[in-house]
């Protein structure tokens, strides 16, 4: 009988969150006059954990530039303030955007998902494969070949890299029908034969292959997956403290927070990364204050873990600055920007990744997208070797893949690669060796 009083209460509880929500529906302001640079989207809404991630998702996915915000979320409310613009800069005027906001944030039922589903929907248009494994050279030409030779096209996906892991989130597609593909037997051939590209000649290294027809957004999820695969974690050796951001933990006991602190070069996209960080590792973002109108962002935010605690210990603290600095450094661009776009076909990918692979350059992050049967694809690639890459190997792969279809983009001089690193220098990405300390203390109050 005690067990059904206990659910029948938690029940109750969810119905009356439930209809506190329905009687206070989310408030979404839109004001284009009060700041000379900069678009001011504020949102009022009953606060619940989660509830930040969402509306930076939303915001982050229109591929908003975040320069200001503020964040209050302590006791039952939750007010965000956010001074954002376009990719170039200018204020956001377009009115079918404007409007999208009002019905993406101000939708009651857009507040009602829980944090573990965000994004997250059925389809039967395409199949999901979920990737992650060591990282080695030619693996990302491998993995599309065999792709190619199962007779599946990519449609849309991304790969990052961090700490010699590699992992990536694809959207596949069946060749013959165009759609998902709904074979179980094809779908375990898939899933046995890429796992056993990630692993490749040792047996011993650590993959994980996964495959389902669910949407699941792109860039949280890979998140999420390199964070259960612990690639926060780094070797002692090899530290390097000018290629990381700075992130600092401390407690601010008089009220009983722990202040997080991130200063790091700004880049798209950032904000969304250390929110989506937090929010995975179950901490709550009571208030928050982010400055990012110069090359410099800087994030500020007092935070508690779900259970109502500030950080307790040593280990706590480390960890939290390790998955920051993690979360930050998985987006780092390095390597040259080559832009392709062209018509889409079955296997374009797989050709592609291995002409780069044949020209001896690493792909450290890929996005692939495909749109209105265009594919529009971005690599960041490198010199295997470390050195700065030759312009004539560029031009010569330009020859081969098309001028027109293949561009560079970027500077060449600020992707060069010390040639030192090389041994650690892989198709998938960077290997960041490092380890970061800073003191306990009791940092300064808010006015």
């Amino acid at each position: 009988m005690e067990g059904c009083s206990m659910s029948y209460s938690r029940n109750m509880d969810d119905e009356y969150e439930k209809f506190i929500r329905r009687m206070n529906p989310p408030r979404v302001v839109i004001d284009n006059e009060s700041c000379k640079n900069a678009t001011i989207i504020q949102v009022d809404s009953v606060n619940r954990h989660g509830i930040l991630l969402e509306v930076v998702q939303v915001l982050t996915d229109l591929n908003f530039i975040f320069t200001k915000a503020y964040i209050s979320s302590d006791g039952g409310w939750f007010m965000d303030v956010f001074n954002v613009t376009d990719q170039d800069g200018n204020k956001i005027t377009d009115e079918e955007v404007l409007d999208y906001i009002q019905k993406a944030l101000g939708s009651e039922t857009s507040f009602t998902t829980s944090v573990d589903s965000i994004g997250v929907t059925s389809s039967t248009d395409h199949t999901v494969i979920e990737l992650i494994g060591s990282d080695r050279p030619g693996l990302l030409s491998e993995l599309c070949a065999v792709l190619t030779h199962l007779k599946c096209n990519v449609l849309n996906g991304e790969v990052w890299t961090h700490n010699t892991r590699a992992a990536s989130v694809m959207q596949v597609t069946d060749e013959e029908s165009g759609l998902a593909i709904t074979d179980p037997e094809k779908l375990s051939i898939i899933k046995k034969m890429l796992c056993n590209v990630l692993k490749g000649s040792n047996k011993g290294n650590e993959a994980k292959t996964v495959v389902s027809c669910g949407v699941t957004h792109t860039e949280r999820r890979l998140h999420q997956m390199m964070f259960a695969d612990r690639d926060y974690e780094r070797p002692q050796e090899g530290c390097s403290e000018n290629q990381r951001p700075d992130v600092k933990v401390v407690n601010w006991y008089d009220k009983d927070y722990s202040v997080v602190t991130i200063r790091c070069k700004d880049r798209p996209k950032l904000l969304f990364d250390t929110i989506c960080t937090l929010t995975d590792m179950e901490y709550v973002v009571f208030h928050g204050n982010v400055d990012a109108e110069g090359p410099e962002a800087y994030q500020e935010y007092c935070i508690r873990h779900t259970d109502g605690f500030p950080v307790n210990s040593e280990a706590e603290r480390q960890r939290v600055i390790q998955c920051l600095e993690a979360a930050i450094e998985r987006r780092v661009s390095e390597g040259l920007k080559l832009e392709l776009c062209t018509t889409d076909r079955v296997g374009l990918l797989s050709d592609v990744t291995r002409i780069f692979r044949e020209n001896s350059l690493t792909v450290t992050r890929a996005e692939v997208t495909t749109r209105a049967g265009k594919a529009m694809n971005t690599f960041y690639v490198g010199d295997a070797s470390g050195y700065p890459i030759d312009p004539r190997i560029i031009d010569s792969i330009r020859k081969e893949i098309g001028q027109t279809i293949l561009k560079v983009k970027g500077n060449a001089p600020e992707f060069s690669q010390n040639p030192q690193e090389s041994p650690n220098r892989f198709l998938f990405g960077g290997l960041f060796k490092s380890k970061s300390f800073c003191n306990f203390g009791i940092v300064r109050s808010y006015s």
